[in-house]
């Protein structure tokens, strides 16, 4: 989940949260560091790499949880196919073994939505259970496994709708290409009708997933299985979504005419064509392709159950940090002409 940072709360006996990435930013490395201050629960960076398993087993010795978010998400094809399945799929075994030989009970996958699959811009998915891909089936499947002290790993995997919220990369290209093309948002999405999840929300449903796999009652019943992550967002299109945060700051829909979704499709086949024709000499990134069209224009819409945090709650904090983007922008302006 690049892009994002996400606190533990409400856990009384939580005594140590455990940070692992190949490479933490300065600023989130302040983050933590202000966290580490004003909770008494001890939080640890660790930088590694995931197909180190001498890193891994470090990490892992003395946890009683494993979260895991890592992946590698190309959706334009300019990172090497070796490099995204051994991130994704080798990490994560290595990650599981690392488990199994630190005696670590309870492993939670975060997903993405993308394991659905649509076939097709006009395939609606609704509540479905679809094939998983590898990284999550590894999991799933490791679900059993006898640890090294002869106790049981337990897992499940979590699937977000797509995430907005403070410091969603996603979110803030959006409005960045707005605030440099006249305050005019882009309209590539507005086909699609999706309810995506607040962040704040995603992190809270790891926590109950992680209470649940603790509880001997409960755990069985997710055990071994994957459950979609969605909140009370309205059902709406990706577009109309980023107008909704960012209209108070005189953002708009484009009203021009565009392309129609059939042929975008078809333009994205073509640029494939070229990337695949370019690749032995250079790596071109796509503006868009097939899947990015697909993805973007689909409809995915899913049940939920009360959230921790409201869609005006949400709303309210998403907006207040999509202004501090707006004014970043503005100083920018600032300097240049100065």
């Amino acid at each position: 989940m690049t892009g994002w940072s996400c606190l533990v709360t409400g856990e009384k006996e939580l005594k140590e949260i455990r940070a692992l990435d190949k490479a933490f930013r300065s600023e989130l490395r302040e983050e933590f560091s202000l966290i580490h201050l004003q909770n008494k629960t001890k939080l640890t960076v660790l930088e590694g790499d995931i197909l180190d398993e001498s890193c891994l087993k470090r990490a892992c010795q003395d946890i009683l949880v494993i979260i895991h978010t890592t992946s590698v998400i190309d959706v334009i094809g300019v990172t090497h196919r070796e490099s995204v399945m051994n991130v994704n799929e080798k990490g994560t075994q290595l990650l599981l073994e690392a488990c199994v030989q630190a005696t670590v009970p309870i492993f939670i996958y975060t997903s993405i939505l993308e394991v659905a699959r649509p076939n097709s811009y006009k395939e609606i998915i609704q509540n479905g259970h679809e094939d998983k891909k590898f990284a999550e089936k590894a999991v799933l499947v490791a679900n059993g496994w006898t640890l090294k002290n002869g106790g049981t790993l337990y897992t499940c995997a979590l699937r977000p709708m797509v995430i907005y919220g403070e410091e969603s990369p996603i979110l803030s290209a959006g409005i960045n290409g707005a605030l440099n093309n006249n305050r005019i948002l882009s309209s590539f999405s507005k086909f699609s009708r999706v309810n995506p999840v607040y962040v704040g929300n995603v992190a809270w449903a790891h926590i109950l997933a992680m209470r649940v796999l603790q509880d001997p009652k409960k755990a069985p019943g997710v055990q071994g299985q994957f459950y979609y992550i969605s909140d009370d967002t309205p059902h709406q299109s990706y577009d109309n979504l980023n107008y909704t945060l960012s209209k108070e700051f005189g953002l708009r829909l484009d009203s021009r005419w565009s392309l129609s979704l059939s042929l975008m499709y078809w333009i994205g086949f073509m640029l494939e064509i070229v990337s695949f024709l370019l690749r032995p000499i250079y790596i071109y990134g796509l503006p868009f392709n097939r899947h990015i069209v697909t993805l973007s224009n689909s409809v995915f819409t899913f049940s939920y159950k009360k959230p921790l945090y409201s869609w005006e709650e949400a709303k309210q904090k998403t907006v207040e940090w999509v202004g501090s983007l707006v004014d970043r922008h503005k100083e920018t302006l600032k300097s240049k002409t100065q």
